[in-house]
């Protein structure tokens, strides 16, 4: 997006029972910056907005989306219903008219309910993902990502996933010294890229049957072993395909991606509680060497074991000296 020579106008919609982080997370990016003018907008129009545990003050009701260059929504509480038919047609009005469109969190389901996402990738936070894809199947959801730039359609994950974004639009407007400015004032790391992944608490599928607990869990036992599929069939007493329909009935996955993000999860939990190196670890959880470690480690966290273990790492022991 170029900018002209007048600032350029940020919406911020503010729902029932937003979050106080996302919300400052915006008005300080924007609100501090002399190239944008920031607007907070609401359904009701300027007034007091119920946020979780503040007050939020509105400035300007829903016409002001339609002159904006930039609209920011917000998580909000009830994702599962989708927001009033007004905010939807503001929606759908902001983005007729050119604005472009950026969803924090599950923020992403308004935009969802007014059906700008139709066969658009977006994300949001790992924990919501599912009920994402649940609630409009016609969304391409990627749970993976800090965030997704789609051109004029951008979306996030959680509250720090945000600030990324909001710092990558920083950058796409006025390059990468603006944003690292941007970023050095709030104590940030000046770029997080939207391909890295979210931090989930593991990778590995929850299973919603217990005929294969037991295999599963023979599974995290022996992450290091040449774990086949054959293998698995002959230990869960079935022919392949069988154990494969199963698996995926329990899991919605396969057995052998399933061991993978199983084996990736062990990595990376002793990544963050022991000091072994990475040619160990690999091959204590069957990841195998060095190499494939680091492969395994961008293709699905983006990043490297090294860089993971600098973030996660925490020191279990105190130093008497």
């Amino acid at each position: 997006m170029t900018m002209s020579a007048d600032r350029h106008r940020v919406a911020v919609l503010v729902l029932p029972g937003v979050p106080a982080l996302e919300f400052g997370i915006a008005t300080q990016v924007f609100g501090t910056d002399p190239h944008y003018e920031l607007i907070v907008c609401t359904a009701g129009g300027p007034g007091p907005v119920p946020g979780a545990g503040f007050t939020v003050t509105a400035t300007a009701g829903l016409a002001t989306l339609t002159e904006a260059g930039t609209v920011i929504v917000l998580a909000y509480q009830d994702i599962g219903t989708p927001p009033a038919a007004d905010v939807l047609d503001a929606l759908r009005a902001a983005h007729e008219n050119g604005a472009r469109l950026v969803s924090i969190c599950v923020g992403v389901f308004a935009l969802a309910a007014a059906g700008l996402l139709d066969g658009r990738p977006a994300t949001t936070h790992w924990q919501y993902a599912a009920q994402l894809r649940r609630q409009y199947p016609e969304v391409r959801v990627v749970p993976d990502r800090m965030y997704v730039d789609d051109g004029d359609i951008l979306s996030s994950a959680g509250v720090t996933a945000g600030l990324d974004l909001c710092l990558h639009l920083i950058r796409r407007d006025r390059g990468p010294a603006a944003a690292n400015t941007h970023a050095r004032f709030l104590v940030a790391p000046p770029r997080r890229t939207g391909g890295q992944a979210q931090y989930v608490e593991r990778l590995r599928a929850d299973a919603t049957g217990d005929q294969l607990a037991p295999l599963r869990d023979w599974m995290l036992d022996n992450l290091a072993g040449d774990l086949t599929i054959d293998a698995l069939a002959k230990r869960a007493h079935m022919s392949r395909r069988t154990l494969i329909r199963r698996f995926r009935e329990e899991t919605d996955t396969s057995p052998m991606a399933w061991l993978a993000d199983a084996r990736i999860d062990r990595a990376r939990e002793l990544l963050e509680t022991t000091t072994l190196p990475v040619e160990r670890i690999g091959r204590l959880t069957g990841l195998g060497a060095p190499s494939s470690v680091r492969a395994a480690f961008h293709r699905h966290l983006g990043t490297s074991p090294q860089e993971y273990r600098a973030l996660f790492r925490h020191s279990t022991t105190l130093s008497c000296r």
